[in-house]
C-alpha cells in the first residue's frame, strides 16, 4: 500500500497539497468545540440553537395542527405505488392525532390517550397492536419530545458528537442520552440550525436485536413564523418505508376536542 501510495505522488496524479486539502474537507466524526467548552455544553447549545430555529417561542407555544398532504408507502425500499391523499389534525397538549384518509375522508384513524382507533359511519375499531406501538414509539422520540419531556427529566445527558452529512449538508449531531439510555440523535443542518435527520433504536423482542429508525426533513416552509418541514422520510433499518408531502399548514386553531374523539362517528356518505 505504502509503495502504491508512492506511485501515485510520482506520476502526479495527487500532490501532498491536493490531498490533506481534501482530507481537511471531510467533516471530522470527534466533537469540535470552541475553547473551553464540553461536548455536553456544545449539545446543549446545538439544542438550543435548534428551538431558536424553529421560531422560538412560537414552535414551543403551538397548541394545534391542521395538514394535508399526500403520504407514500415503500416495500424493501421501493414504492410499491399506493399513495394517499390525507389530512391530519393534531393537538400538541396530550399528543391527540386524528388522520382521514382519501378526497372524501371516509377512513379515519384517531390516536388518543395511549390507544389508536379506526372510525367509520358503522363504528370504532381498535388498530391491531404492533400498529398502536409502532406509531406511540415514534412520538415518544419525536422532535417535541425530546425538547417537552425528554431534557427535563433526572438524569439526562446532551452531547454534541461531531459533524454528519445529510443529503449532501453538513450537519452538526448531538444525542440526547435519558437516565435509562434510550437515546434521539438529531443532525441540524449547520447553517440553519433546523433539523435535517432525526435517528432512534429499539430492542426488537422477537430476534433480540436492534432497530433503527431514522427521519430525514426537506423543504422548509415559514408557516406563521415557525419554519414547516414540507417533505419528511421515514427509514426502518437503512430501508425508505414511507414519505410525506405537505401542501398546506395551519398552527393553533383552537381545535375541538369532538375531532379526537374515537366516539363520534363519522356521517354516512350518500
Amino acid at each position: 500500500m505504502k509503495r502504491l501510495f508512492a506511485l501515485v505522488l510520482v506520476a502526479g496524479l495527487i500532490t501532498p497539497t491536493r490531498l490533506f486539502a481534501q482530507a481537511s474537507a471531510i467533516p471530522s466524526a470527534a466533537p469540535v468545540a470552541p475553547a473551553g467548552m464540553s461536548p455536553e455544553q456544545l449539545g446543549k447549545r446545538l439544542l438550543d440553537q435548534m428551538i431558536e430555529a424553529f421560531g422560538g417561542d412560537a414552535w414551543l407555544n403551538r397548541k394545534d395542527m391542521q395538514v394535508e398532504g399526500r403520504s407514500a408507502a415503500f416495500f424493501q425500499g421501493a414504492p410499491n405505488g399506493i399513495v394517499v391523499e390525507y389530512t391530519g389534525w393534531r393537538r400538541f397538549s396530550d399528543d391527540a392525532e386524528r388522520l382521514a384518509y382519501g378526497k372524501k375522508r371516509d377512513v379515519v384513524q384517531v390516536w388518543a390517550n395511549g390507544n389508536g382507533y379506526e372510525v367509520t359511519y358503522k363504528g370504532r375499531t381498535e388498530l391491531p397492536k404492533d400498529q398502536v406501538e409502532e406509531y406511540y414509539r415514534r412520538q415518544r422520540h419525536s422532535l417535541e419530545a425530546v425538547v417537552r419531556d425528554w431534557v427535563k427529566a433526572p438524569g439526562v445527558m446532551i452531547v454534541a458528537e461531531g459533524q454528519s452529512t445529510v443529503d449532501r449538508h453538513i450537519a452538526d449531531k448531538f444525542t440526547v442520552l435519558s437516565a435509562d439510555n434510550d437515546a434521539v440523535t438529531i443532525e441540524l443542518d449547520a447553517t440553519t440550525h433546523l433539523p435535517l435527520r432525526r435517528t432512534y433504536r429499539w430492542r426488537n423482542e422477537t430476534f433480540k436485536d436492534y432497530d433503527e429508525e431514522a427521519e430525514i426533513y426537506g423543504d422548509y416552509h415559514n408557516v406563521q413564523g415557525i419554519p414547516t418541514p414540507y417533505n419528511s422520510t421515514r427509514y426502518r433499518n437503512g430501508e425508505m418505508v414511507s414519505q410525506r408531502f405537505l401542501t398546506s399548514i395551519i398552527y393553533s386553531q383552537g381545535l375541538s376536542g369532538d375531532l379526537f374523539n374515537p366516539d363520534n362517528l363519522l356521517k354516512k356518505k350518500k
